[in-house]
């Protein structure tokens, strides 16, 4: 008999007869589904459902910009997946389980052949999560879109056309139906004063209302709200940057601080009241940065994710001494990472999505203990080595997506993960990772 392993994408092959198995004891909850055509971006849209909720099943919303073949063929979703099931896992079970696990009716994934209008269990009798689901047509791809989290029906998209818009989905979020038929409605805003399509946005965390976009000729413009549902643009761009800017991200305690980072492997903090160039600028990676995130739980960790595959931990604190702001790096993924995202309930904890097509989930604060690790061997009765070589930081490992594209922490479900990639979305909760609130977090 083979002794089970951990497979890992770019090191290992499948030789001929051998196949993947899939462990569904690892996840307290796994489900996937698609809205048709796949989507590069999406956010989750914060509900008025309880700031902390643990108990399944769970319900959630979401909005997604489409990549379809015709750019007419486009749309934005606006749509609620409800009675997500699954089951809260000890950390260290009590006794082995057995290889019979129940979680075939609770999360699998199965659930991808669900229709993507929740026709499958449309009162969740079945037992699988339900779909509802609004299209508003978007010409062109959504090349990114961001839900602002002070007032979540309100929506910023780039579009590969070049053009920023803000819309208000409140009527769709508020009426929800499985209706398949592309609605046609009007943004709030259509701004085409970047000279390039785009893929850098975000919203003020403590300025309702106030956004930056970058584009792909170095441009980054701040919108400024103003009275009603309309924004002053700044014309005059922020350049800083010699290539294209990736992803941006605003401080989460300053409401004038926000950072970039590009194509010319740096990583630039700006301040929006002082000129139109950064503050301070540094070389983050030794190939293009594609993502960043800025923790909100420890202000000074800004995290960065590069096209070679690498990962780094900035503590920006460093940059008022003139040292490297890098404290930790990681090489794990062999491929470009695609996203990146502090955890909103631990602020030692992020996840990153990889080209390799896998979800990895890190605690910076773990420090290998080889008794700690027997100990728990022990107690689990483990059959499955992990790979020799694998940081003691890396925590969790999701496989199953093609062409992941980008995840999101769920703020107010501990512990949940919705990634996007080219064959559609993945909804996890890996059993080892917390899913309550620390006593210290609000």
């Amino acid at each position: 008999m083979i002794e089970p392993r951990v497979w890992q994408p770019g090191v290992d092959k499948l030789e001929e007869g051998e196949e993947l198995q899939f462990d569904p004891t690892v996840y307290n909850s796994l489900h996937a589904f698609h809205i048709g055509w796949p989507c590069l971006s999406f956010d989750i849209v914060r509900d008025s459902m309880g700031l902390v909720r643990t108990e399944f099943p769970h319900t959630v919303y979401f909005v997604a910009g489409t990549q379809a073949n015709q750019p007419a063929a486009n749309s934005i979703g606006i749509f609620k997946v409800s009675n997500i099931s699954g089951k809260r896992r000890d950390l260290v079970p009590s006794k082995p389980t057995g290889g019979d696990d129940d979680m075939d009716s609770e999360s699998s994934d199965e659930d991808s052949e669900d229709s993507e209008d929740g026709e499958d269990g449309e009162d969740g009798e079945s037992g699988k999560p339900v779909l509802q689901l609004h299209r508003v047509a978007h010409h062109g791809c959504v090349n990114r879109i961001r839900a602002m989290t002070q007032h979540p029906n309100i929506c910023a998209s780039w579009a590969d056309s070049g053009h920023v818009q803000v819309w208000d989905f409140s009527s769709h979020l508020n009426a929800l139906t499985e209706s398949k038929a592309v609605i046609h409605q009007a943004p709030l805003v259509s701004f085409s004063g970047h000279k390039d399509e785009g893929y850098a946005i975000d919203w003020s965390p403590l300025v309702p209302g106030r956004l930056v976009s970058g584009d792909c000729k170095n441009y980054i413009h701040l919108w400024e709200p103003t009275s009603g549902a309309t924004w002053n643009i700044d014309t005059i761009p922020f350049i800083g940057h010699a290539s294209s800017v990736e992803d941006l991200q605003w401080s989460p305690t300053e409401p004038h601080a926000f950072a970039s980072c590009s194509v010319d492997k740096t990583i630039a903090i700006w301040d929006s009241r002082v000129g139109k160039s950064p503050v301070a600028a540094f070389k983050a990676h030794d190939a293009d940065v594609n993502v960043i995130s800025w923790n909100r739980l420890a202000s000074c960790m800004l995290a960065s994710g590069s096209d070679d595959g690498t990962f780094s931990i900035h503590d920006l604190r460093l940059l008022k001494e003139g040292k490297d702001t890098v404290v930790a790096h990681f090489g794990y993924h062999k491929h470009p990472i695609t996203s990146i995202e502090w955890s909103p309930v631990e602020p030692s904890t992020l996840a990153v999505s990889s080209a390799d097509n896998q979800l990895t989930i890190w605690d910076l604060s773990v420090e290998r203990d080889e008794e700690e690790e027997a100990e728990f061997k022990a107690k689990t009765k483990a059959e499955v080595n992990a790979p020799e070589g694998v940081p003691p930081q890396l925590m969790f490992v999701h496989q199953g997506q093609k062409d992941m594209k980008e995840l999101h922490w769920h703020a107010q479900i501990p512990g949940m993960i919705v990634c996007t990639a080219a064959d559609g979305f993945n909804i996890l909760m890996p059993s080892n990772i917390l899913n309550t609130l620390p006593e210290n977090v609000a």
